[in-house]
């Protein structure tokens, strides 16, 4: 896959001190809940937490599944859909906007390698976080920012990375990311899989049209 220093990933070296207060943040919300949990655990929990799952979305799942490809420790991305009611949506449904689903990628990643506090450092300067129902060139609620939680702990530490971020006072809008808990995720059809690798050219020509990095430097590099 193409490791090139992404956007996020120049955000996230020249904006130390945002970094180290979103990280403090989230790691400070996880020690508060880990210790009010038992120590006990039974083979299947074990199990589990061998691989980490977490589900964002940030606009086009092709532009979000690229970005956390590029982040150390993720195992693999899945472009999908969440959040509707409608089972089993297909890409037309979904972008008509009538079924409530959004477009989002599920990471998966190694939590000896990286953690979910990290994947948040790297999903917000990933996005346009005070723009409702619209991702850069993409319009509509199947398009709006969200992270969707899959445990009270993964909630704890998605609202400290926010409640930091607000704090940090980058932004005088609003922050319209929502926090949500995870319901189904459908993967999305096999041809928007990795899109960027199978289709080069069309996905830098629309990542380029789009306007994607352009507003990402307004956003996030102005005050570096």
């Amino acid at each position: 896959m193409n490791r090139q220093t992404s956007q996020p990933a120049r955000w996230l070296r020249r904006n130390a001190a945002l970094t180290r207060t979103l990280l403090l943040a989230t790691l400070l919300a996880a020690s508060g809940q880990a210790s009010a949990q038992t120590a006990a655990t039974d083979n299947s929990a074990t199990a589990a937490s061998a691989e980490g799952v977490a589900v964002f979305a940030g606009g086009c799942f092709w532009c979000t599944e690229s970005d956390f490809d590029k982040v150390p420790g993720v195992l693999s991305t899945t472009s999908g859909y969440i959040g509707g009611t409608l089972a089993d949506p297909t890409y037309e449904q979904v972008s008509s906007g009538t079924t409530g689903h959004l477009e989002a990628v599920q990471v998966r990643f190694d939590p000896g390698k990286t953690s979910y506090a990290k994947l948040l450092e790297a999903y917000w300067p990933s996005i346009d976080p005070i723009t409702p129902n619209q991702q850069f060139c993409d319009h509509g609620s199947q398009y709006r920012s969200a992270i969707f939680y899959n445990s009270p702990q993964q909630q704890q530490l998605v609202e400290a990375s926010k409640a930091a971020l607000v704090a940090s006072g980058r932004f005088s809008q609003p922050i319209v990311t929502e926090i949500l808990p995870a319901t189904t995720f459908y993967p999305a059809e096999e041809y928007h899989q990795d899109y960027y690798i199978k289709n080069p050219i069309r996905y830098n020509f629309y990542r380029s049209r789009c306007g994607r990095d352009d507003r990402l430097a307004e956003l996030w590099d102005k005050k570096a």
